[in-house]
């Protein structure tokens, strides 16, 4: 199990095959919001999103690495609604 409270704010979250998957604004519950910049493009453009802490495999040197690669991790992220 990871200590979530090693996860920092600006660490960046990376998939298991290296790929970026997005910087963490701050852990909330047993998840991982991400900030805006990474939110993606189209419908999903300026929208907090969040990974579970569940997917976090390792925190180390300031980087999240997560069990999934990003492309996976990423069908696993919620949508924040209401801002």
């Amino acid at each position: 199990m990871v200590d979530i409270s090693q996860i920092q704010e600006h660490a960046e979250v990376i998939g298991a095959d290296g790929v970026h998957v997005g910087t963490v604004d701050h852990v909330q519950g047993d998840r991982i919001k991400l900030t805006k910049k990474d939110s993606g493009e189209g419908s999903h453009e300026g929208h907090h999103h969040f990974i579970s802490v569940g997917l976090v495999a390792t925190v180390e040197d300031g980087v999240v690495r997560l069990s999934a690669t990003a492309a996976n991790a990423v069908t696993f992220e919620e949508e924040e609604t209401g801002s």
